[in-house]
């Protein structure tokens, strides 16, 4: 195990109804004016969005809004929020929603207080965000961890180059956590969400780190979770349950505690951040293409004993011991299978793409972005060649 450290500050209130503490959250971190900052007209039509202004009313705290954001947010909207936020002196930033919000809240929130592009942050021109004006969520989709993690992704529209920042303050404050208010979301972004957890899991499992048995374990049992309860989840969507379940799970995956410790590898997530950019797909549904085609490339250049374990502890394939590529290519194909049945897309034709766009999605994923990955180191030319073997 190597050497960490580890700071998960975020005051997590979970269950039905729990909207309803968001007020007292905020004043509890010192918010007396908030920028809310939510996404389109489902938190409107939901009712969400006045519980939410309610619950602010009767602690005294001002607001104001800002909707709009997207999947894949934009940087054009997190213009708009800095100059909103310092125009209106804004001391607390509320992201109602799911990733896509709550990641342009958080660069809204530092953006404010930054003197220069808060694109910086995101090209590699400065490091890690080191201050930002306290952030809460009120989470609509359990899907990416943002309600629990220190990175927020956004895509400039200058390029349209979809790149990470990160950093310990951009962990929110607290996080308003009902499953309930993901009963309601339509199959694909449950499905998304749902192989988002499992490709958040992946990335960190997938290590070359020694003696990581504990965070082997936790990665394990996250999966193991979804898994289960995607099935369930997909069978009823009022499972309140199975939503409970995959929505912690979406925190766990993410906040780093299963990825202590370990090298990580991320290069698939990096490669996705091109699909979503190119074509529109949601980001777990371009995760869901392309992790059993890394795994496949991976498999064959850094060994077999990761994916042979991940078979037979996650997806309980039966280990062959006179040949252990056989049980790795089932645990890659039992993925596939997996995605595949909660109706994600498994080749990149599938979401529009055709083999000659694959020199184009490696030059977009490598412009100001030289590294990518860990397991595998990418180069532009194995990601063209991972690309095409997705077409």
């Amino acid at each position: 195990m190597d050497n960490f450290t580890f700071y998960s500050p975020t005051y997590f209130v979970f269950g039905r109804d729990s909207e309803e503490q968001t007020g007292a959250c905020v004043k509890r971190y010192g918010g007396s004016k908030v920028l809310i900052h939510y996404g389109g007209g489902s938190v409107v039509r939901s009712g969400l969005l006045d519980r939410v202004k309610k619950s602010l009313d009767a602690e005294g705290i001002s607001y104001i809004e800002l909707g709009g954001a997207k999947p894949n947010p934009l940087s054009g909207l997190v213009y708009e929020g800095i100059e909103l936020a310092r125009k209106e002196k804004i001391d607390f930033v509320l992201a109602v929603g799911g990733g896509s919000a709550i990641d342009s809240a958080k660069a809204i929130a530092f953006g404010s207080l930054y003197d220069g592009d808060f694109w910086d942050f995101y090209c590699g021109k400065q490091g890690q965000v080191t201050k930002s004006l306290p952030i809460g969520v009120v989470l609509t989709l359990a899907a990416t961890g943002s309600e629990g993690s220190t990175d927020s992704v956004i895509t400039n529209e200058d390029g349209m180059h979809k790149r990470c920042a990160d950093g310990d303050v951009l962990r929110p404050m607290f996080a308003i956590m009902n499953p309930e208010l993901t009963t309601t979301l339509p199959p694909y972004q449950t499905a998304s969400g749902i192989s988002d957890i499992m490709s958040h899991s992946m990335e960190r499992y997938f290590s070359h780190t020694r003696d990581v048995e504990l965070t082997d374990r936790l990665l394990e049992a996250v999966m193991l979770t979804i898994v289960k309860e995607a099935k369930r989840v997909m069978a009823d969507p009022s499972n309140y349950e199975a939503r409970a379940n995959i929505m912690w799970a979406a925190m766990i995956a993410h906040n780093n505690i299963t990825g202590v410790g370990r090298e990580q590898d991320w290069g698939t997530h990096h490669m996705e951040n091109e699909l979503s950019t190119t074509y529109g797909c949601s980001h777990g549904a371009g995760l869901a293409i392309l992790t059993p085609y890394w795994m496949n490339y991976a498999m064959k250049h850094e060994g077999v004993d990761r994916f042979v374990q991940f078979a037979t502890r996650v997806f309980g394939c039966q280990m062959n011991f006179e040949d252990p590529e056989t049980t790795a290519l089932e645990g890659i194909a039992a993925f596939q299978n997996f995605v595949k049945s909660i109706g994600m897309p498994t080749t990149i034709g599938e979401i529009g793409g055709k083999p000659e766009d694959a020199p184009k999605l490696a030059a977009g994923m490598f412009h100001e972005a030289p590294n990518h990955g860990h397991f595998v180191k990418l180069t532009p030319e194995i990601a063209e060649e991972i690309y095409r073997s997705a077409m």
